[in-house]
């Protein structure tokens, strides 16, 4: 089973954790997650440790398909205020920051953020696998084929098991040599990939355990869940449950949620099944 040292603070994956969703930018894709007064962001955060988060994932750049990039001092204006906010508030809780620039990432680190979360494996700024290795933090690298803006352009693969299992053996190898001790890997559920390649991933997840690293998977509210429902993010609340299991019983240590309460049921059942068995 796996620790990771948070800053400081040791975070047991033995049972899989929550990671709670707060996202600082206008455009979340998920109508309930809309850019929000900081006032509000706090009771979120506090609504969602209540509720029985481990940690909270600070956004302030949308990833959705086809969206803009923002530079990184526009994403520092969003975040950091933020990050500061709940450090004080919820000292205990772990934090942190979704981002793909190197720049943001240590100023987030130095304002109180644990973990470093980057959607690009490092592929948008070079800068950043050596920047985590020098903060000293874990680091949650991602599968991505392309961009945000061109990834479900027309994602293509030979065995997407296999190439990810790839991927991230070229990844890990990059940084350990950077000293980055705790890797988290998450398979990228909805980053370039099409609704086949996604539950392809989500039914093959085990072969990843291979890697020997903690796997974290978000699903929430995405379009694998919403489109095979015939539905839309704010309906999809249900399927995102039902997958989420499916994530624990194939290998999830993390689940990345905009939901925690039904989120953390999920892993009480999950743990009640395998105490029986």
């Amino acid at each position: 089973m796996f620790t990771l040292n948070c800053n400081g603070k040791i975070l047991d994956l033995n049972s899989p954790v929550v990671m709670g969703i707060i996202n600082i930018t206008p455009d979340s894709f998920f109508e309930g997650h809309l850019h929000k007064k900081d006032a509000e962001i706090l009771m979120m955060a506090e609504k969602m440790v209540q509720n029985g988060a481990s940690i909270l994932d600070i956004g302030g750049q949308s990833t959705k398909p086809g969206s803009k990039r923002i530079d990184a001092d526009e994403e520092l204006n969003r975040v950091i205020p933020i990050i500061k906010s709940i450090r004080t508030s919820f000292p205990e809780t772990i934090i942190s920051i979704d981002t793909y620039y190197s720049k943001v990432a240590a100023q987030a680190v130095e304002s109180g953020a644990d973990i470093v979360n980057d959607i690009s494996a490092g592929s948008l700024d070079d800068e950043m696998i050596p920047t985590v290795g020098k903060l000293h933090v874990p680091y949650v690298c991602m599968h991505m084929q392309g961009t945000p803006e061109t990834m479900q352009l027309n994602p293509t693969y030979t065995n997407i098991t296999l190439e990810v299992i790839q991927f991230f053996i070229k990844k890990i190898e990059t940084c350990r040599n950077a000293g980055i001790k705790d890797i988290i890997i998450d398979p990228g559920f909805g980053f370039g990939k099409t609704l086949e390649h996604n539950f392809t991933l989500l039914r093959e997840m085990l072969s990843l355990k291979m890697l020997d690293c903690p796997i974290l998977v978000g699903v929430s509210r995405k379009g694998m869940i919403y489109k095979t429902l015939s539905t839309t993010p704010e309906h999809a609340l249900n399927g995102t449950t039902v997958a989420n299991t499916l994530a624990l019983i194939n290998g999830a240590s993390i689940l990345r949620v905009h939901d925690v309460k039904e989120a953390k049921e999920a892993i009480t059942i999950f743990n009640a099944l395998n105490k029986s068995s």
